[in-house]
């Protein structure tokens, strides 16, 4: 039985600055978060996405010609579908087999089109697309061919001083056939609050029923891997694959 997991990616407040740019007609830009090692070759001026506009644009005027030149950590990459993190927290996602589907959601808030400026309203935690994984693995448990072939593009790999410190920990999920980029977000989230009662990102009921609570744990809004639990993969991958 395949397994699923979801999993937070892309820039938002705490990592950039932003939130991805929703449109109006439910289709998103998927901006990935800053690179401070400053080694990708890809910056948010040279990002251009499905509107023409580059990624640069979707920041304050007063940020834009500065953030222009600011390196990208391009991951995932949804050319090659590939995903790599040597963080602790997303250490599971070496247990994912062929088969299984890694799903990713991110931040997005309501782009007014046409004049640059967001739109009143909170932003949310939108469905942006998913792998069919083909394989997944410790970068130290991968063949160097393999790593040469299936994950060239990835960030972690393609640039050597990166991969050398992260090798040891680094885990690799490559998509395979069925995976990729959504043309339209779907919304996952709901206001919830935290024991403080503060603001808190959580999945929203409608989706629970698809994608259960994750053994009671239901926020969404900064979290590890969220594992489906058996009895909803089913129900959840008959979703993700339906969405346009």
């Amino acid at each position: 039985m395949p397994k699923a997991v979801l999993l937070r990616v892309g820039i938002d407040s705490g990592s950039g600055g932003i939130q991805g740019p929703l449109f109006s007609d439910g289709s998103f830009e998927y901006v990935c978060i800053p690179d401070n090692k400053r080694v990708s070759v890809h910056k948010y001026g040279t990002c251009v996405g499905r509107n023409g506009l580059p990624h640069s644009g979707y920041f304050p005027v007063r940020q834009r010609e500065k953030v222009a030149q600011q390196h990208v950590h391009l991951d995932p990459e949804f050319e090659t579908f590939t995903y790599g993190d040597p963080t602790a927290p997303k250490r599971s996602l070496r247990n994912l087999e062929k088969g299984d589907y890694l799903i990713f959601y991110a931040g997005l808030q309501k782009w007014h089109d046409g004049t640059g400026w967001y739109r009143n309203g909170r932003p949310a935690l939108y469905i942006i697309g998913y792998f069919v994984v083909e394989m997944a693995g410790l970068a130290t448990e991968l063949p160097k061919s393999t790593l040469r072939t299936e994950f060239a593009q990835n960030f972690h790999v393609r640039y050597p001083t990166v991969f050398k410190v992260q090798r040891e920990q680094l885990v690799l999920v490559k998509g395979g056939s069925g995976s990729r980029l959504l043309e339209k977000a779907h919304r996952i989230s709901a206001e919830g609050k935290d024991q403080r009662g503060k603001p808190l990102k959580i999945l929203s009921p409608a989706m629970q029923k698809v994608f259960g609570n994750f053994g009671g744990r239901v926020s969404i809004q900064r979290s590890p891997p969220r594992w489906v639990e058996p009895e909803y993969v089913e129900k959840a991958i008959t979703f993700v694959k339906g969405l346009e």
